[in-house]
């Protein structure tokens, strides 16, 4: 299976458009906006096969194409499929092991079942899917190397965090379960099982743990993006904005079940992205 059986890339604008994130890359420059999709468009397909009803064997084996697809890309014979990609990695500098971190992410998700990691697993899980996608796309802002590293490592994994918050009943019915096993047991709760952990009256002592945390990535990120040039971080600060919103949402309605999903409606985002447009 290559590369173009899975994804074919002339879709990815189309693909992004269904992305909390689309706001975020459409007030982008053509250049910048259309490479933010090409990403966008890779991890949204190896997301699919991790997440994907196929045997675990044919979900590996298809996220092993997906090296093979970036070494050849980086080897300069990209797939045809991944030609638009290619473009993107060239004018932007965007760097391979970035890429390979994203598939092992995938994979982490792919081989088994993910269920109450340690803190050290859920921040190396945190890093390969949400921060790695970061240190990307801040080649694409045009960030300085140092600060837009630092960026993606408190960025990402504050967005990753807030997704498994909001997730759990979702994760839950798929058979995985993301908070990590020190806040269970800071919590009083024994059991790994996605669906008992998802019901247990102490969950939201759990939480609160991985809220904390994710609101230290939050301020860290924000001080970054302070201090950095605004043409280079109106894109995060977007990002940004809206995933703390569902967090504090989140926060201030606890996370006793029963749940509902907190969603961010289009005008909010709409006026996010007019106001670090613009002002």
């Amino acid at each position: 299976m290559t590369a173009a059986a899975i994804e074919p890339q002339t879709a990815a604008a189309t693909r992004a458009s269904g992305s909390s994130f689309y706001f975020a890359m459409r007030i982008l420059p053509a250049a910048q906006r259309d490479a933010m999709f090409e990403i966008y468009s890779f991890c949204r397909a190896v997301d699919d096969i991790a997440d994907g009803n196929a045997p675990r064997a044919e979900r590996s084996a298809a996220l092993a194409q997906w090296r093979r697809d970036i070494d050849a890309l980086y080897a300069g014979a990209p797939p045809p499929a991944l030609a638009s990609l290619a473009s993107a990695v060239k004018q932007f500098g965007m760097r391979k092991d970035d890429f390979l971190a994203v598939i092992d992410g995938m994979e982490m998700d792919a081989v088994e079942d993910i269920r109450a990691p340690d803190f050290a697993t859920l921040d190396l899980y945190c890093d390969r899917v949400a921060s790695a996608v970061g240190r990307l796309s801040v080649r694409v802002f045009g960030m300085a190397e140092q600060d837009g590293i630092a960026l993606a490592h408190h960025l990402g994994r504050a967005l990753q965090l807030t997704n498994i918050l909001r997730d759990i009943d979702e994760d839950a019915s798929l058979g995985r379960l993301y908070l990590p096993r020190e806040g269970l047991a800071a919590a009083g709760i024994t059991s790994t099982d996605p669906a008992t952990v998802a019901a247990h009256p102490n969950l939201d002592a759990a939480c609160r743990m991985v809220v904390e945390r994710a609101q230290m990535h939050f301020a860290e990120a924000d001080k970054i993006m302070g201090r950095s040039p605004r043409r280079a971080v109106k894109a995060p600060r977007i990002m940004g904005k809206a995933y703390r919103r569902i967090l504090d949402t989140m926060a201030a309605r606890g996370f006793a079940p029963p749940r509902q999903r907190v969603r961010i409606s289009k005008p909010y985002l709409i006026g996010i992205a007019l106001r670090y447009a613009f002002i």
